[in-house]
């Protein structure tokens, strides 16, 4: 893979590790976040270059990616007097990995194409583990010829990037993945405290079940911690409740029913209010001791 001049905005904790691979890939990577120490321990660590703004990132960049929070930070990151789409130059395709809306993402893609720059919307799972792994899953919306020209780079750090649609299809496949992990939690949670109530031995109960149709990632991945009351780690609750309201409004858009994630939705908002934010999604099960 020959190198490419790449941009990369927001160096959160996927962010960080994501523009990371691609430094070590060989691409020349010129970085921006918003909190200027954390672009300055990026230059540190990796080999590259920081940038005050996302416009001066993004200028002479051939691919421009993005990380933030939420749909207001990634308009004004996209859009603002200083953002991308201020530097990006034509030709450019800009992938974003944010989780957000498919409104948005729509929005944004035709901005960018008046513009004559492309644009992905490429949302991501497998959390702050998969970033550093480089084992991630990226599900893309957005043009064809777009997707083939960043396809390499993107699976610097990951292990699967499909294209799935038309802009916005990326977040949509992205906010069917947050249903199956909201329900999945819940149910494996109410399967352990099931078996500790019980009286069962709960890992060796773990050990069995998973060998068979119970069998998931999450059981593999968090069934020990969640035996352990152990949360401190791993994907926050206030950021599933960020996904979840992004899923929810959809649903009330096209009609969707999700009964199940709607009641998850909630006792979410519960650990919240127990305080425990940053732990864990899998802390569901603290409900239920």
């Amino acid at each position: 893979m020959s190198s490419l001049r790449i941009a990369f905005i927001g160096l959160g904790v996927m962010g960080f590790p994501m523009a990371g691979h691609l430094a070590a890939a060989g691409h020349k990577l010129t970085v921006y976040n918003r909190t200027r120490s954390r672009a300055e321990a990026w230059v540190d660590r990796h080999t590259g270059s920081w940038a005050p703004t996302p416009a001066e990132a993004a200028a002479g960049a051939e691919i421009v990616l993005s990380c933030v929070g939420n749909d207001a930070d990634l308009r004004e990151v996209m859009l603002g007097e200083t953002g991308i789409l201020a530097g990006a130059e034509p030709g450019a395709i800009i992938v974003d990995h944010t989780t957000a809306s498919a409104n948005v993402a729509r929005e944004l893609a035709a901005a960018a194409s008046a513009k004559g720059v492309g644009f992905l919307d490429a949302p991501v799972s497998g959390g702050q583990a998969g970033a550093e792994k480089g084992a991630l899953t990226v599900m893309v919306g957005g043009a064809p010829e777009h997707f083939a020209k960043v396809e390499a780079a993107l699976s610097t750090y990951a292990r699967a990037v499909t294209l799935m649609g038309p802009a916005g299809s990326g977040q949509l496949t992205k906010m069917v993945n947050q249903v199956c992990i909201a329900g999945l939690l819940q149910g494996l949670s109410e399967a352990l405290a099931f078996a500790q109530r019980s009286g069962l031995d709960g890992r060796r109960v773990v050990e069995v079940i998973s060998k068979g149709a119970a069998q998931s990632w999450q059981m593999d991945n968090r069934a020990s911690s969640m035996l352990d009351d152990h949360f401190d780690f791993g994907f926050a609750v206030n950021w599933m409740r960020k996904d979840l309201a992004i899923v929810l409004e959809e649903a009330r858009s096209n009609g969707a029913a999700l009964p199940v994630t709607a009641v998850v939705d909630q006792l979410y908002a519960r650990i919240q209010d127990m305080g425990g934010g940053r732990w864990d999604t899998s802390s569901l099960i603290r409900l239920l001791r």
